[in-house]
């Protein structure tokens, strides 16, 4: 398995930053989005509904809003405010989009209590296929 790459993105909302190792040892998943995109509006609703069911405590859900797949920057903030409770960062561009080797939007990377990367989904996964991968880890 390979290990996911540790990053600090800021917060969309603050100028605060998050690393990621500071949820090693949980079930991490990483959505990275961009607002213009109907299969992230179609997927990023149903990552609430799970992020408001889940145990905090064993999984940390994050977005990823990936500055440099939006047409404008204000545009992926508008619509974090809007619709989003998860906490979500800010790529610097596609940094670290790319690190993951993301080839569209949504890309869903879960990352197992080890720190590696145990699945990963692209924009035509299937709700339930991540909640099912989510599931074997917790």
């Amino acid at each position: 398995m390979e290990k996911a790459p540790l990053f600090e993105l800021p917060y969309i909302h603050s100028n605060e930053t998050y690393q990621l190792k500071e949820d090693l040892g949980k079930v991490i998943v990483l959505t990275f989005w961009a607002s213009w995109c109907p299969d992230c509006g179609k997927d990023l609703p149903k990552k609430e509904q799970l992020f408001k069911t889940m145990d905090h405590e064993k999984v940390k859900m994050l977005t990823i809003n990936v500055v440099g797949r939006e047409r404008m920057e204000e545009k992926g903030i508008r619509y974090a405010e809007e619709f989003l409770t998860q906490p979500t960062l800010k790529d610097r561009g596609r940094e670290v989009y790319d690190l993951y080797e993301s080839e569209g939007v949504p890309t869903t990377i879960i990352i197992d209590q080890q720190g590696n990367i145990y699945n990963k989904f692209g924009d035509k996964a299937s709700f339930l296929e991540i909640v099912e991968s989510i599931g074997n880890l917790i």
